[in-house]
C-alpha cells in the first residue's frame, strides 16, 4: 500500500490489535473496528451503551464508525461520552443523509452543499469535537438503499468542492466516499479519498474493480453489510454451505467465517461490523484471530456473487 506497513501491533491502550495492523487515512489502526449504528438499539440503557463501547475500545478497538442521524443523535453522544482522548479512536462520520424523526425511514437524503456543510456542524456538535478525523460523503450511486431524487440529485464536483472546503477550514481531518460507484470513486481521487465505504461481502462481490483501485491508490476499503441479508432479498454469508463448512471445520460461526474471509481477501480491508450485544461484539473481533487455509479460501472464493443493488422503495 502507498502508506506503507503499518508496525504497531498494539493499540495506545496497549491491546492486540484484532485483525492486525492497517493503514488508514494516514494512521495505524487495527483491521477490526467498529460499527456504532446498532447503538441506537440502547438508547433506553445510555449507561450500557457506553459500556458496550469501552469493551470494544478494551478489546482493541480504535475505529469507530457513527452518523449523526444513528438514532438522532444519540450515538454520537455516546461516543463523545464514553471515548477518552488517551484511547486514540478513529471516528470516522459521514455526511448525505441526516435523520428524518417519524418517517418511513429513519434518514432522508441531504446531498446539496448547504446540508454537507450543515450535517458537519451537527457532527462536531454532537461528537463534541473540534475536528472530525474522517467524514465519508456518503452518496446513492450504487448498492442498497435509499436513492437520492430531484433536487437532491447533485454535482459531484460541487459536493467535493464543499468538502475540500470543510477539510481546509480544519472542520474535518480527511474525505471519504461511501455508496459511490468506480466512476465516481475515479473522478475523486483528486480530492484525496482516504476510505470507501460500499456493501460487499462474500455473496456480494461486484465491487472486486473498485477494491483494486483502493488497493493501489492506497485507500482504506470499509465494506458495510459484511455478512449480506441486511434486507429480506439480499444474500446471507451465514446461509452458504462452504461457509457453514469452514466455520464446523474451524470450530467458529458463519459469521466469524464470513468476516475472516474479508480480511484475508484484502490487506486494506476494514471491517466495522455492528452490534448492540456484548457477546457478538466480543465473537466480531475475535474473527480477526481466524486463520483460513489455502483450501478454506479457494472453496469459499467459490462462492457465487449476487447483486447488493436492493433499492428501499
Amino acid at each position: 500500500m502507498a502508506a506503507g506497513t503499518p508496525s504497531s501491533d498494539t493499540t495506545a491502550t496497549g491491546a492486540p490489535r484484532p485483525g492486525g495492523p492497517g493503514a488508514f487515512a494516514g494512521r495505524t489502526v487495527s483491521r477490526v473496528g467498529y460499527g456504532a449504528m446498532q447503538i441506537s438499539r440502547l438508547t433506553e440503557d445510555r449507561a450500557g451503551a457506553i459500556a458496550l463501547l469501552r469493551r470494544a475500545v478494551e478489546l482493541g478497538v480504535d475505529h469507530v464508525d457513527t452518523a449523526e442521524f444513528y438514532g438522532f443523535g444519540f450515538v454520537n453522544e455516546v461516543l463523545r461520552d464514553g471515548l477518552r482522548p488517551d484511547d486514540d479512536v478513529l471516528v470516522v462520520s459521514k455526511v448525505g443523509a441526516t435523520p428524518n424523526p417519524g418517517g418511513r425511514l429513519p434518514l432522508r437524503t441531504a446531498q446539496k452543499p448547504e446540508e454537507l456543510r450543515a450535517s458537519v456542524e451537527d457532527n462536531l456538535r454532537s461528537l463534541g469535537m473540534d475536528q472530525v478525523p474522517v467524514v465519508n460523503l456518503r452518496r446513492t450511486d450504487h448498492g442498497p438503499g435509499v436513492k437520492a431524487e430531484g433536487d437532491q440529485v447533485v454535482d459531484l464536483d460541487d459536493q467535493l468542492a464543499t468538502m475540500i472546503a470543510l477539510r481546509d477550514e480544519g472542520k474535518i481531518g480527511a474525505i471519504g466516499l461511501s455508496s459511490v460507484s468506480l466512476d465516481v470513486l475515479r473522478r475523486s481521487l483528486p480530492a484525496g479519498i482516504v476510505c470507501v465505504q460500499n456493501a460487499y461481502s462474500l455473496v456480494a462481490r461486484e465491487d472486486e474493480e473498485m477494491l483494486a483501485l483502493c488497493e493501489k491508490e492506497g485507500i482504506a476499503w470499509v465494506p458495510y453489510f459484511p455478512l449480506g441479508g441486511a434486507f429480506p432479498t439480499m444474500p446471507k454469508v451465514t446461509d452458504e454451505p462452504a461457509v457453514v463448512a469452514a466455520a464446523e471445520s474451524l470450530g467458529c460461526t458463519p459469521a466469524q467465517v464470513g468476516l475472516a474471509w474479508l480480511l484475508r481477501h484484502s490487506r486494506n480491508t476494514h471491517l466495522i461490523a455492528g452490534t448492540a450485544d456484548a457477546g457478538h461484539l466480543e465473537a466480531n473481533i475475535a474473527a480477526g484471530r481466524i486463520e483460513l487455509d489455502d483450501a478454506t479460501v479457494a472453496a469459499l472464493d467459490a462462492v457465487p456473487s449476487r447483486s447488493a443493488q436492493v433499492p428501499l422503495g
